[in-house]
């Protein structure tokens, strides 16, 4: 959609990062060039206002150093190439190597940095040219998506706006006004209609504003806070008289909460009984909503925080009713059609969490090659470092980005693509149910190409054009077949912007049963000690998500070293003032950092931006250690510890 004023034309799109809003975009373009980006006042979620982030997109879409043509690595150095001659060579060195080494050497690794669904088109191409290999496990939403699998057998969210019919909120770790921005209008007005929202986060953030309390649980504590909320539920006698019949284990889960005393799990979550009291209280008063923020499970136990969560959640009757629900996840691809897929088994499947190491251990073939899709996994991984080599030492890489990163700049070829507002895509949304398209509001500079563009002259090089043919928009209606006749057609997304997904429920298990074989919830019924306290590095390392970056994609990048928030009593007995340069240290080695006081937080914690530049010094990642989840194969980004040293 486009309209026309005398001297600028206005465009309809949608964001394409990886971020829960999807929001729909109104970009102003005047002589060919976007002035100006606002939100889409038609968009029932957006409503006419964008985060920070993407009010400011205007200054890396015309970012200087914005790569517009092909490099290729001559000893040393990048230089310029013509896009017909890099998709020559990534032909010829791909097909040498799966000729020689057999698919197994080559390593296909797409991660979230555009959500469009057309990036799947690659994951076809590296199926029918191999099947190449690919990753296992998810260091985003890995350990939440198979806690709620496990328990509910599907991942799904109440309508957005049915968050308006709750009495209570349980925000447990959600920082809305960072990872989740349209979330806070729908909030503050089922506010102004009663609702009562309680916080549960070991860091202060703004949320405290839209809540009702505010609980500073101690990090990784949520099990543990969990079983006396659960504990108290049956003590009060506030477990629903269906539990029985709707769960699994349900005594089993009573003994797990009776296993510990009220005082030992109170230690270990640093609240008291009273807290537990109100939070059982809010889930008894219902309907009451559950915000599962993705922090949570990015821990070793991260599964277990999630599920206990699920079972506090379906024990006090709030799964399946309309203003209650736990909202980890919405189905964003459940409309989309990808059945062009063919499901081929790779041959080999390395663990994302530990990509450097298996990169680099990997035999019989070796992996010779890597294309990267939508990630930059040097900067976002665990261990940096190790990724880092990993790429170093890969015989051929190619890596697919519109701007320089820490993985670009290892690359034997990097090949440009589209921004957000260059693209050409269809997107679901994983924080609400509407479906939009992204459509270029101008075209990509000359020589840039959509990823969709890229697999298919790679494709047509190797023989394979016809599997790969047709235009963008013939390949979203591909996407949209199954729900086409239900008012979620190409056309009605062009027409009227976004739409509201046809197979998405108002109420997730509204008729009181889940998807599991029993169609009973699961309930957790063990769960893990915590991992012991570390005297020789006794902070929390929270690698959070900020108001100015995207993952590894700043606004204005830092200069110098990065922020590390603590409290003041945890700099002065070292010696270090308010704005120190300091250093954050572990057993994987050191961070520069720029000590900031905020007497808000907990004294055990420091809170650096998560995905800050290997090259530039700022790599978080670089401390942390790359160990799995629980459950679901994630990231333990959380469970990292640090001491804290003068410089």
């Amino acid at each position: 959609m486009s309209t026309k004023t005398e001297t600028s034309t206005f465009h309809r799109t949608t964001c394409n990062r990886d971020c829960p809003d999807a929001c729909g975009i109104l970009a102003e373009v005047r002589d060919g060039r976007v002035v100006r980006l606002r939100g889409d006042p038609s968009h029932p979620v957006t409503q006419g206002f964008l985060c920070f982030r993407t009010n400011r997109f205007l200054d890396r879409q015309y970012h200087p150093n914005r790569i517009l043509k092909p490099l290729l690595r001559r000893g040393d150095r990048q230089v310029e190439i013509g896009f017909d001659e890099a998709i020559d060579i990534a032909a010829e060195r791909l097909s040498t190597i799966r000729a020689e080494s057999g698919p197994a050497a080559i390593l296909h690794y797409r991660s979230g940095g555009s959500l469009g669904a057309l990036k799947a088109v690659s994951d076809f191409f590296f199926e029918v040219f191999g099947p190449t290999a690919k990753k296992r496990g998810d260091i985003c939403s890995g350990p939440g998506d198979a806690a709620q699998m496990t328990d509910f057998g599907e991942e799904d969210s109440n309508d957005v706006f049915d968050l308006l019919h709750a009495r209570h909120v349980i925000n447990w770790g959600k920082n809305l006004h960072v990872s989740n921005i349209h979330l806070i209008p729908i909030l503050k007005e089922a506010r102004s209609k009663g609702t009562r929202v309680t916080l549960i986060d070991p860091v202060r953030t703004r949320g405290v504003e839209l809540s009702d309390r505010y609980l500073q649980i101690r990090p990784d504590g949520d099990t543990a806070f969990g079983l006396m909320v659960g504990r108290i539920l049956f003590e009060e006698g506030h477990v629903t008289d269906e539990a029985a019949r709707r769960c699994e284990e349900v005594d089993a889960f009573k003994s797990l909460c009776f296993s510990r005393s009220m005082a030992s799990l109170a230690q270990e979550a640093d609240l008291s009984v009273e807290d537990a009291q109100h939070v059982a209280r809010a889930l008894a008063d219902g309907p009451t909503a559950i915000l599962v923020g993705w922090g949570l499970q990015r821990r070793l136990r991260g599964g277990s925080h999630v599920r206990i969560l699920d079972a506090l959640s379906a024990l006090s009757g709030n799964l399946g009713r309309k203003g209650g629900g736990v909202s980890f996840y919405y189905k964003r691809k459940a409309a989309f059609d990808f059945s062009f897929l063919t499901g081929s088994p790779p041959p080999r499947l390395l663990f994302e969490t530990c990509l450097g190491e298996e990169i680099l251990q990997a035999k019989d073939p070796p992996i010779r090659a890597i294309w990267v899709t939508a990630g930059n996994p040097v900067a976002m991984l665990p261990d940096s470092k190790t990724v880092a080599r990993a790429f170093e030492n890969t015989e051929f890489s190619v890596v697919v980005d519109a701007f320089p990163t820490d993985t670009t700049r290892r690359a034997s070829l990097v090949l440009p693509t589209t921004t957000l507002l260059e693209d050409d895509d269809l997107l679901g949304a994983y924080g609400h149910h509407y479906l939009g398209v992204s459509q270029p509001v101008v075209p990509p500079p000359p020589g840039v190409h959509t990823d969709l563009e890229i697999i298919q002259a790679l494709a047509a090089r190797l023989g394979l054009a016809e599997r790969f043919a047709g235009s963008a928009r013939a390949w979203k209606a591909r996407m949209l077949a199954r729900v086409a006749d239900r008012g979620a057609s190409i056309d009605d997304l062009e027409r009227r912007g976004a739409v509201r997904s046809p197979v998405a429920p108002e109420i997730v298990f509204g008729d009181g049963h889940v998807e599991t074989p029993s169609r009973k919830v699961r309930l957790i019924t063990a769960i893990e000690a915590p991992e012991a306290e570390s005297l020789d590095c006794p902070l929390w390392l929270l690698s959070n998500s900020t108001e100015r970056s995207q993952s590894s994609q700043w606004v204005s990048e830092p200069s110098g070293c990065i922020s590390a928030r603590v409290h003041p009593s945890v700099a002065e007995t070292l010696g270090i003032a308010d704005g120190d340069d300091a250093r954050l240290v572990n057993e994987m080695g050191a961070l520069d950092v720029r000590v900031e006081f905020d007497a808000g937080q907990r004294d055990d914690v420091v809170i650096v931006p998560k995905g800050g530049h290997l090259d530039h010094g700022w790599a978080v990642n670089a401390l942390v250690r790359p160990r799995s989840t629980d459950i679901g194969e994630g990231a333990a980004y959380l469970s990292t510890r640090v001491r804290l040293v003068a410089r």
